[in-house]
């Protein structure tokens, strides 16, 4: 999406919800993010289910970048 300030991307970093891991993964959508943090967490982290509790964390360390 281009505004007066340039492009925006989203990014989501491992550690952001507390995990001691250097994961971190970026798309211009933040809805293209998710179904990477899940394999993320099924293969690194042996999540095999995202709970609803989880589920707000990752929401919320999705961070908005503008570039």
């Amino acid at each position: 999406m281009l505004n007066a300030m340039g492009m925006a991307s989203y990014r989501f970093r491992c550690r952001d919800i507390g995990m001691d891991c250097q994961y971190e993964v970026s798309s211009k959508k933040a809805e293209d993010l998710i179904p990477q943090i899940v394999e993320h967490a099924k293969n690194q982290h042996g999540i095999e289910e995202i709970n609803e509790d989880l589920k707000q964390k990752i929401n919320g360390a999705i961070k908005r970048r503008m570039f």
